[in-house]
């Protein structure tokens, strides 16, 4: 069994989901927070005791690539973000289309009746479930 974090990387914060042991469904764990979009070393020491406390074998990093696949300013920082998280915990790193998991999360949050001031505290960690849930049934569907 093994568990895949999916990561939400913006420029304050970043989403976390987990999968579950089976690798069927993505669930919310956090939002990390930082005050400067250049100070990651918190950032990274949290990531990586969720993904020791969670036995996280893979991380999937949502790629925002621009809809005509350019790779933008957000993408090169997400790649950057990964290159270092490989670095620190030697896990694998998958880099995933996510271009409109943000959209997705805001809905779903409409929709469930969260107060619009309370959305922004969940939203990048229902984006990061979308991510993560994106890449499992990717998975699911090449059995």
């Amino acid at each position: 069994m093994m568990r895949i974090m999916g990561l939400d990387y913006g420029t304050k914060t970043v989403g976390v989901a987990v999968s579950d042991p089976l690798g069927i469904t993505a669930q919310a764990v956090e939002t990390v927070t930082r005050k400067d979009e250049n100070k990651l070393r918190k950032t990274l020491a949290r990531i990586e005791s969720l993904a020791a406390e969670y036995g996280v074998e893979k991380f999937v990093i949502g790629f925002p690539k621009h809809m005509n696949n350019d790779i933008g300013e957000r993408a090169e920082k997400a790649l950057e973000f990964g290159e270092m998280l490989k670095r620190r915990t030697g896990i694998e790193i998958v880099m995933w289309d996510e271009r409109l998991t943000t959209v997705e999360a805001e809905r779903t949050l409409m929709e469930s009746g969260v107060r619009r001031e309370n959305r922004k505290q969940y939203v990048d960690q229902i984006a990061a479930v979308f991510i993560l849930q994106g890449y499992l049934d990717s998975l699911d569907m090449q059995k």
